[in-house]
Parts: structure tokens; sequence; C-alpha cells
């Protein structure tokens, strides 16, 4: 059966409940679970990504909706009486730069479609109180905003000191004691609660062997996002605006994108205290801050003197390089280019991608190619960086003529066959 248009008895459950939720935001949720009927399963399904692998049980989207109607009656009624049983997960590594992995979980397509639906209301109760800053894990709030409002922050509050900082593997490290009593605080549904305690106890299946971590939740679920910003929110977010700011003397911003976060401070003594603190804030609720990753950077604009010798005064920040220069008429302003390790990443994935595939078809090549590129234009397609992108493309074009002219015994490519290729 095809996907049908949004429920709209369930549009506006969710937005009583998201009113709700805006207007008393103090009040605890105990009775939602019975929102999630067999119209709520139907929407949750038309929400949920239908071109992701499956899990254990290998069965696609397209196979369950071919009897999509009896599969959520069966879902529904084994929710109503409290039979629903979670899988494990399968997990995957994926490569990360570094030479590190990262793993991916994959939920089986029933299981996406009662998480989504526990989302859906999760959502609407979380979502009032998240602070315009966190950008990550969301609908709507994306990366470049992130960016944007770093620029914006640092040249308006006069930052002179940047705390960047990164938590240690936050999805694999969630402790799931404080998890479950942070979202009790504001949802106290034993149905809800019971589903959470089913997926983060279900397991994780890898090369055959079922392991039960005891912390974390699995990376790549469609619960996992909500469940992290929801933790995120209480350790960080909150804090900073409730406890963080007013001690601080002089004026400081948070932005935030998923567990990657960057603190600003007009001061340095302010920036040494936050940076003292940060680790100790999330060691408390057990997620540990990456070493690595955390920093304190100066950024202030160079025409200060008395400031010129404190760093190069540009951070990174999502792919990012914040630094300062001189606009035509002579003011100083904050710009971004690509920062110098995600290019080189991108540069030796596009010489990886053509070395191991230089005997494909030219078409076929071509349009691989180019689909790469537009998806690093899409992000890094910003104001003033446009040597970085020329850079890439120049690249592009070295890598793909270098191991095109080495996939016969002939020699060089010719140049005319070359330019013909990518007409």
């Amino acid at each position: 059966m095809g996907e049908t248009l949004g429920s709209p008895s369930v549009s506006m459950k969710l937005q009583r409940l998201a009113e709700q939720a805006r207007r008393y935001p103090e009040l605890v949720f105990n009775n939602v679970f019975p929102l999630i009927d067999r119209d709520f399963l139907r929407e949750a399904y038309r929400r949920t990504r239908k071109d992701s692998a499956p899990g254990v049980d290998k069965v696609t989207a397209k196979q369950y909706a071919a009897n999509l109607d009896e599969n959520l009656r069966d879902l529904h009624e084994r929710l109503r009486v409290k039979r629903y049983v979670a899988p494990p997960v399968e997990r995957v590594w994926i490569e990360k730069e570094g030479g590190k992995k990262r793993p991916i979980s994959k939920p089986c397509c029933e299981d996406k479609i009662v998480q989504r639906a526990v989302v859906m209301i999760l959502e609407a109760i979380f979502e009032p109180a998240f602070q315009a800053f966190s950008h990550g894990l969301r609908r709507g709030p994306s990366a470049h905003q992130a960016v944007e409002e770093v620029r914006a922050q640092c040249s308006t509050l006069d930052i002179n000191w940047i705390v960047d900082a990164d938590v240690s593997g936050c999805f694999d490290t969630i402790d799931r004691r404080h998890l479950r009593e942070l979202i009790k605080q504001r949802v106290n549904d034993g149905g809800i609660l019971r589903l959470l305690g089913k997926w983060l106890t279900a397991g994780v299946l890898e090369a055959g062997e079922l392991s039960s971590p005891d912390k974390g939740t699995p990376q790549g679920g469609v619960a996992s996002p909500l469940l992290a910003n929801i933790f995120l929110h209480h350790v960080l977010d909150e804090w900073v605006v409730t406890e963080g700011q007013p001690r601080l003397k002089g004026r400081c911003f948070l932005t935030r994108f998923a567990d990657d976060f960057i603190i600003g401070c007009e001061s340095k003594t302010d920036a040494q205290r936050v940076m003292a603190v940060v680790p100790k804030r999330c060691g408390r609720f057990n997620l540990p801050s990456h070493p690595e990753k955390t920093a304190l950077i100066a950024c202030n604009k160079p025409l200060r003197r008395e400031h010129s010798a404190r760093g190069t005064g540009t951070c990174d920040f999502l792919g990012c390089t914040h630094y300062w220069a001189k606009t035509r008429r002579g003011y100083w302003v904050i710009k971004w280019k690509t920062s110098g390790k995600r290019r080189r990443r991108c540069m030796q994935g596009i010489w990886t991608w053509c070395r191991e595939n230089r005997h494909a078809p030219l078409t076929e090549q071509y349009r691989m190619l180019c689909a790469q590129l537009r998806g690093y234009y899409r992000y890094h397609g910003i104001r003033g960086n446009l040597k970085a992108l020329r850079t890439v493309l120049e690249h592009t074009r070295r890598a793909w003529r270098y191991w095109l002219s080495r996939r016969s015994h002939k020699g060089p490519l010719h140049w005319q066959k070359y330019e013909a290729s990518m007409r």
C-alpha cells in the first residue's frame, strides 16, 4: 500500500501537546502513551525513511508496506497489551578521518516505526524547551546556521577567546540512568519509559555475536538523536544559561551542533574558568570530554596591538575556519573558509575513488564525480570560499586524468579525449 498524506488528526494531537508543553514548562506528562493508535503508527510509518538498510529480520520497508494495514493492526495490538519485543540492532562500522571507525546501528523496519511514533511525542514536548543555539539533531536548524551564529556572536559580543570542545563518543557513553531521570522530569509515562528501556537494552548484533552494552544509545536508531539532544540540553545548554553565564564577568555565548560545541568569551579569565569547569560538568553525568579536541583559542581582531601576539585569531567549527580579514573598505570582519583538514580529507577521498574506479565507464565516472562535487559545494559553497572550491575542482580534474591515463599501457590520456569525456 502506498503512502498517504499526513494525518490531520495526528497533527492536531501533536500541536495540542506542543502547546501544552509551551504554556506549562513545569508540567509532567504521564498519560501520552495512549496517543499511539493505528492512525498514529501509520503517520509514523509515513515519516520513516524507506531507503535505509533492513535490520536483523531483513524485512525492507517495501516488504512491510505490502501488507501495511494488517502489520500496523498487529503492531498496535502488541503495543496495547505490552507484548511488543524490541529486537537487537545490527551494527556496522564506517570509516572516519584519522583511520578511526564509527559504529552505526540498523534497527528493524517495524522497530523504526515504533521509535518514530515515540519520537513524535517526545519532540512535541521537549522542542519548546530547547535553546535556540542548539542546532544539531533537530528538524529545521542546520550546520550552516550554527556556523553563521558563531560568526555573528563573535562580532557582536566582542569575543576574544574561544573554548572549542567536543564530547568523546557521545552516543556510546550516555549514562542511561541519568537519561531516564532527565526524561522523567518531563515525561513520566510508564508506556513510553518502558519502550525506551526496551530499545536501550535490546542488545547489539555484530558479526553474529549478541552483546548488551550498559551505556549509550545505538547510533543510527530513530530515537537516538532526540535522546542525545535531551541529554545534552540538560547537561550543557540549560546549565550554561542558568548557571554559567550569570557567573562570568564578561559576555559569552554557546553554540552547539550535536556533541560538538563552542563557547565564546569576552575575557581570557572567563574562558579559562569555562575551560576548567566544562569537563567537570560533563564528568558529573559520566560524559567524558574529548581531551584532544578541547582547546582554548585566541580569536581577537588583529587590529588590537595589545592582543597581536595571542594566537592566530582563527578557530575551526563544523569543517569551517573562522578568521579575521579586512573588507574592501578597510573594516575588520570575520569570514569563513573550508578548514584545511576537511579540504584535505575531501581531496584524498576523490583521489582514492578515482584510483579504485578508473576502469568504470567514463560517463559513470563523470556522473559520480559530479555528484561528489555537488555535495561538497552545497555545504562549503559559502561567501568568500571560492578559492577553496576551485582548489578541490582542479584537484578532481588532475586526479581523474592521472588515473585514467594509468588504466592501460597506451600512455597518458590525450587532452582532447579527456575534455570530450567531461561534456
